[in-house]
């Protein structure tokens, strides 16, 4: 952030606070061109958003938020704004993620809230005017695979059978995500964006991009997370036990084999989009940390094509592609 823009946020915050005890402090940042940060009236401390009005809209961010709370769930309470600006000043969930403590002695306990909250989202969150996550946004997110993963970071331009080898998987993922019920959806339902929280756990952040979609997308999003992994037999474990849960409040009639089909292409619809993300996250932005994940990521779009029929020849297609590659190094 520039010295202008900080010292702009500073005055942002004094003239809703009175005088800071200290200068802001950089609190997160996330994968868009936000920046969270820190300040502190008479010992207390609030969060503010830095969003370039250039580049991002706090609107939706100030909507969803207040769906949220008004559905009962620990979102941050916008005290204050500056949409010309960019400035929005929030309450502070704190600073512990679920990520760095999730163990074999955290994870039922923490897992447990954050089911809690989704199922509370899925039956109490207002979506009236949402966007719909339909098969138009979610073929567009595929193709960062093709554009970014493929093509930007492997330095491979697909052929004519390698495309419609592509296109096959982004229908076949299309045609799962249409047969499913749909819900609010958070789009980024992981480790990285809840928040432990004393007496109101989790706190849930970075939620502004919401839609209403397909009800396992935050599931799979929570359970093979991008940053963790867990054993599969668990990971569907938990899926199972949440889809009785979604029967009995009435989200969705379903079997355990369908549910688990639904859980598993969801999956490979949004691993396949995080790869291009990832990739784009460093080619066009410059943020590398990223790079780090995307072995993880394919992991489990290898794991998901290798349990169907249907997906296995682009499976076999793709491991073959990154077999001995170091997916972490830059192309330059």
């Amino acid at each position: 952030m520039t010295p202008d823009r900080l010292s702009a946020l500073a005055a942002f915050s004094e003239s809703h606070l009175g005088p800071l005890d200290a200068a802001p402090v950089a609190a997160s940042a996330d994968a868009s061109f936000r920046s969270y940060w820190r300040v502190f009236h008479r010992g207390e401390s609030r969060i503010v958003m830095n969003a370039p009005p250039d580049k991002e809209d706090v609107g939706p961010f100030i909507d969803i938020a207040g769906r949220l709370r008004a559905a009962g769930l620990n979102a941050p309470h916008v005290l204050a704004q500056d949409r010309v600006q960019g400035f929005l000043l929030l309450s502070d969930l704190g600073t512990r993620t679920f990520l760095p403590e999730l163990n074999e002695a955290t994870v039922e306990s923490l897992y447990g809230d954050a089911f809690d909250a989704l199922l509370a989202m899925q039956t109490r969150v207002d979506v009236a005017g949402l966007p719909v996550y339909d098969a138009q946004r979610l073929t567009t997110e595929m193709e960062l695979f093709e554009s970014w993963f493929l093509r930007r970071h492997l330095g491979f331009d697909a052929g004519c059978d390698e495309t419609d080898a592509i296109e096959g998987v982004v229908q076949t993922s299309l045609n799962s995500a249409a047969e499913q019920p749909v819900a609010f959806v958070h789009r980024d339902y992981h480790s990285r964006n809840l928040m432990i929280v004393t007496g109101a756990n989790p706190g849930i952040v970075d939620f502004q991009d919401a839609v209403i979609g397909p009800l396992t997308y935050d599931l799979v999003s929570l359970l093979k997370d991008c940053y963790i992994r867990w054993p599969l037999a668990r990971v569907h474990g938990w899926a199972e036990s949440y889809r009785q849960r979604a029967v009995a409040a009435g989200l969705v009639q379903v079997g355990a084999t369908r549910w688990r089909r639904w859980f598993d292409w969801m999956g490979l619809q949004r691993h396949l989009k995080v790869l291009g993300i990832f990739a784009r996250l460093w080619y066009r932005d410059g943020k590398a940390g990223y790079l780090n994940d995307l072995p993880l990521v394919l992991g489990y779009t290898l794991e998901v094509c290798a349990r169907y029929d249907e997906l296995a020849p682009f499976g076999q297609w793709l491991e073959r592609l990154t077999r001995d590659r170091d997916l972490t190094r830059p192309r330059h």
